[in-house]
């Protein structure tokens, strides 16, 4: 019966729109006119599902005179519509509005049944919402939405607001979430190494920042003030990732698959340390008995400090990041020879492919700088930067036997991270003129973390079922 009254709703719904292009599909085609009947049959269509979407819902109203809700008794008051926004665009539905004794509560069970509570967008139109939201700024989801998707056109401020309602459920579901998402993974088959990377990319936050230095501003209207009300910060990324054999004419290893873990800036990052661990756990307590792990990371110290200082991390072999070593060649070789000299670039072309092919080189590497130290009588200056670059090498030796991770089958490249702060932070969260505070920056970092690690599914699916919740 509820399907027959679907389909003769949604039938009388459909004519009557579609009435409404008989005189227009009487002219001559055009490209004008092709246009216009394309819309209307669309705007048809959407027009019948609303129809058939109402009549299913208000089908299963309740006509009792009184409920019970969360053990206490609520009677019957009015007949009160209310619209929401479905895929088909805004739909009216009437719904029996119910009283509690004292008058101080009501509650519509009809809402409550289907799982909408307060909410105005549907739970379909709340996904496609936080994907957006996901990859663009609102107002740009909104112009996407009014462009491409003509049956439901949800406002920024909407979709700031769902934005603001999703990050807080995920953060209570975020435990139980990542239990279950790491029950339900399995390590890539032909896994041969488990690499973990972390890095930070600044974010310009609505906070205070230190003041400036150096002389107040005098010139007119200028002002001045010292402080500011932004300052950059630095957000954190983290990758886990697995990786396999090197592929037949390749010089590095296959990325499986990559985990993403990411957090807007705190002091001493602690949140985003306890989200990391937690993913670095997971994924050890799947991984196959004899897999190679590893800590690669670029040469940032405050990065090495924690994971030194990490028992989690005490069992992995440690590598820094051959382009960030090749970086610090590039500036010894200046330092010896001159900037852009061909013997400064035939002497960095040698020792960075010894670094990559020789056991040791970091020795002769250093024995090197040493002599034409001397050897080109280097003024004072150039002295003291020349020890700072040596010094950088012998701190790191260990780090840097490239040679041997190489023909272990072991990555040496930290480029997965460092693309991940790019794509992660810089994308979405970097644009120009955008400010951010934590909470905020999180809710949108949270959705797009889950998009990149392949997550969002089951992460919506989680959602969904806290959403629904009576």
């Amino acid at each position: 019966m509820v399907v027959s009254d679907m389909i003769e709703a949604a039938m009388a719904s459909f004519k009557h729109e579609l009435e409404g292009l008989a005189e227009a599909a009487e002219q001559d085609l055009s490209p004008d006119l092709a246009q216009r009947v394309t819309r209307g049959l669309q705007e048809s269509a959407a027009a019948a599902c609303r129809a058939a979407f109402r009549v299913f819902i208000e089908s299963k109203e309740t006509d009792a005179e009184q409920v019970d809700v969360e053990g206490e008794r609520y009677r019957f008051k009015c007949v009160s519509p209310k619209n929401f926004l479905s895929l088909w665009g805004k739909v009216r539905i009437a719904r029996r509005l119910y009283q509690n004794a004292s008058d101080t509560r009501s509650v519509a069970p009809l809402d409550r049944a289907w799982g909408m509570g307060k909410a105005y967008l549907t739970l379909e139109v709340r996904e496609s919402v936080a994907f957006a939201l996901a990859h663009m700024p609102p107002v740009e989801a909104s112009q996407f939405f009014r462009k491409c998707v003509s049956s439901y056109r949800p406002h920024a401020t909407q979709m700031k607001q769902a934005a603001i309602e999703i990050g807080a459920r995920l953060r209570e579901a975020e435990a139980d979430l990542r239990t279950r998402l790491h029950a339900c993974e399995r390590v890539p088959q032909k896994s041969r190494a488990l690499v973990v990377s972390l890095d930070g990319a600044n974010v310009l936050m609505r906070e205070p920042g230190a003041a400036k230095r150096g002389r107040p501003a005098e010139r007119p209207g200028l002002g001045s003030t010292q402080s500011s009300d932004t300052a950059y910060r630095n957000a954190m990324v983290g990758v886990v990732s697995f990786y396999g054999e090197v592929p037949e004419k390749a010089k590095t290893p296959q990325r499986l698959s990559s985990v993403y873990t990411s957090h807007m800036p705190e002091p001493r990052a602690s949140t985003f340390k306890r989200k990391f661990e937690t993913e670095v756990q997971a994924a050890q307590e799947k991984a196959p008995a004899g897999l190679t792990k590893v800590v690669l990371c670029d040469g940032a110290r405050a990065l090495w400090t924690y994971v030194k200082a990490t028992p989690l991390f005490h069992d992995y072999r440690w590598i820094l990041d051959y382009y960030h070593a090749a970086e610090h060649l590039s500036l010894a070789a200046e330092l010896l020879f001159g900037k852009g000299s061909q013997e400064a670039l035939d002497w960095f072309a040698k020792y960075a492919g010894k670094l990559l092919e020789q056991d040791g080189a970091v020795d002769a590497l250093v024995r090197s700088m040493k002599h034409y130290e001397k050897a080109r009588g280097l003024n004072a200056a150039r002295r003291r930067e020349l020890k700072t670059q040596r010094g950088y090498f012998l701190r790191n030796k260990a780090y840097m036997a490239y040679a041997d991770f190489r023909r272990q089958g072991l990555p040496i490249g930290s480029g997965p991270v460092e693309a991940a702060c790019k794509t992660l932070i810089k994308a979405r969260l970097c644009q120009s003129g955008m400010r951010w505070k934590a909470q905020g920056g999180q809710n949108i970092l949270d959705l797009r973390t889950y998009v990149k690690s392949q997550r969002w599914d089951f992460m919506w699916q989680t959602y969904k079922e806290r959403a629904t919740a009576a």
